[in-house]
């Protein structure tokens, strides 16, 4: 009975791997298909060959160099603030006693609950008035806004089961606040911080409604919103160069992912065990 079971879970699991795992295999092999083959062959076939022509109209006649280097910038310039400020605000709201600690740590956790939607138009009109509408400024703000409250949340998680003795041994010997944060605590929280960065990353380089919002200059757009444009500077659809544009935006991600799944659980599950 046991060995059923066992194998009846194994075949579950291959299927689901296999339907997890075949979109993004089909969407690779098509990338490298010659034009003439979607009309030939049928869209399910193997391509015949390796044809890398497509991922190179896709760089440079597609400009998915301008929406790489447009992603890269918005959203690594916000996590940085994004991690200096969600590690700072949480070891703020969770370590150190201050009147209005709670206070602070309620108001953050009640920024995951605002649905992203209400914020548009108010934004729009705050950022239109600035006079900083349709720049990568007002992106790398709201991405920044939008992101500290998971990540306070995800850091406070952890922060609460940081033990105080470190830090009690620490102030003993004279270390300061400061240098008691980014010297003892910040080293020691490794794992956390890459969850922070990897989840946001995800968000902000996969964000298409405020970059649709915010931008509209063709020189400033960012890949996902690069892509929805894409076909229109071939003038048709060339299927092959546009799986290419797709390919380069997805698989950096899952690699990115696979190369730091472990650490990213470790800090997904710190502070769920007490103990």
């Amino acid at each position: 009975m046991k060995k059923a079971k066992s194998g009846l879970r194994g075949i579950i699991i291959f299927f689901i791997c296999v339907i997890e795992i075949y979109p993004l295999f089909w969407m690779l092999t098509a990338s490298f298909k010659q034009q003439s083959e979607w009309s030939e062959k049928p869209a399910y076939a193997l391509n015949s060959g390796f044809y890398v022509q497509n991922y190179v109209d896709a760089w440079t006649r597609g400009h998915m160099s301008t929406f790489f280097k447009n992603s890269l910038i918005t959203t690594l310039v916000s996590l940085v603030f994004i991690v200096i400020f969600s590690v700072t605000v949480g070891f703020a709201v969770t370590k150190m006693k201050w009147k209005f600690q709670g206070a602070v740590a309620r108001y953050f956790s009640f920024g995951i609950m605002i649905p992203v939607a209400i914020a548009l138009i108010p934004l729009f009109q705050i950022y239109s008035r600035m006079g900083i509408l349709n720049t990568r400024t007002c992106l790398i703000l709201t991405y920044i806004a939008f992101g500290l409250s998971l990540s306070i949340y995800l850091v406070t998680g952890y922060l609460r089961s940081f033990p105080d003795e470190l830090m009690e041994a620490a102030v003993i010997d004279g270390c300061g606040i400061y240098r008691l944060m980014y010297y003892v605590v910040v080293p020691l929280m490794k794992n956390a911080i890459v969850t922070v960065l990897v989840l946001q990353f995800f968000f902000k380089w996969n964000d298409l409604l405020f970059s649709m919002t915010f931008i509209s200059d063709s020189s400033l757009k960012t890949v996902q919103t690069g892509l929805l444009y894409f076909s229109d500077e071939f003038g048709s659809k060339n299927w092959g160069a546009i799986f290419a544009s797709v390919s380069m935006s997805v698989f950096p991600m899952l690699i990115l992912y696979t190369a730091l799944n472990k650490k990213v659980m470790e800090g997904m599950t710190a502070g769920a065990v007490k103990g």
